[in-house]
């Protein structure tokens, strides 16, 4: 089975300002940047643990 999920996050448009550039100036789509962040951050050791 396959290990990913599909989710929609709606979010207000200036807060999704940012990360589109982001993703747009290194090439990727919004949704990729979205994923491509946070398993960076996962594997560089910086993310944050959960409260």
């Amino acid at each position: 089975m396959d290990e990913t999920t599909r989710t929609t996050l709606r979010l207000p448009a200036d807060l999704r300002e940012r990360p589109a550039r982001r993703a747009g100036s290194a090439r990727r789509s919004p949704g990729s940047g979205a994923v491509h962040r946070p398993e960076a951050e996962r594997a560089a050791g910086t993310g944050r643990e959960p409260r």
